[in-house]
């Protein structure tokens, strides 16, 4: 019986001990910004604006999927992974066609350590420049 305990300790504790390696492993996001204010921006103009990150981590960065809060918001993403130290970036174009403020939140889903990273947009439509 106290073989079967040891037995059953050292594999638990083998386990544990590869998961924790292998989160120091993973790849993560470091963003240089994660929310872009447009602030006041007139109707019809251009919404595109870039998000530039790094992966900091020790393994590449694989962006699975990404979803935005609205069809008024279309992100472009990175169809490479994304070495580590390597800059990587996502384009989100926003239709400023309704005025009135805006704040949008766009879901990136990864392999990165917090495999979702959650960036948002915000800002103001205006008519016409002031």
């Amino acid at each position: 019986m106290k073989k079967y305990i040891l037995f059953l300790f050292l594999v638990g504790s083998t386990i544990s001990s590869f998961g924790q390696n292998s989160n120091t492993t993973k790849p993560e996001f470091k963003f240089k910004t994660e929310v872009i204010n447009y602030g006041k921006i007139v109707k019809n103009s251009n919404g595109k604006r870039t998000f530039e990150f790094t992966n900091i981590g020790k393994s590449p960065l694989i962006i699975s999927d990404i979803k935005t809060s609205c069809d008024c918001t279309v992100p472009k993403i990175p169809t490479a992974p994304i070495m580590p130290g390597e800059k990587g970036y996502i384009t989100v174009s926003y239709d400023t066609y309704k005025l009135g403020g805006f704040s949008k939140q766009i879901t990136i889903f990864s392999n990165a350590k917090s495999g979702r990273k959650i960036l948002r947009i915000k800002g103001f439509v205006v008519k016409k420049k002031y």
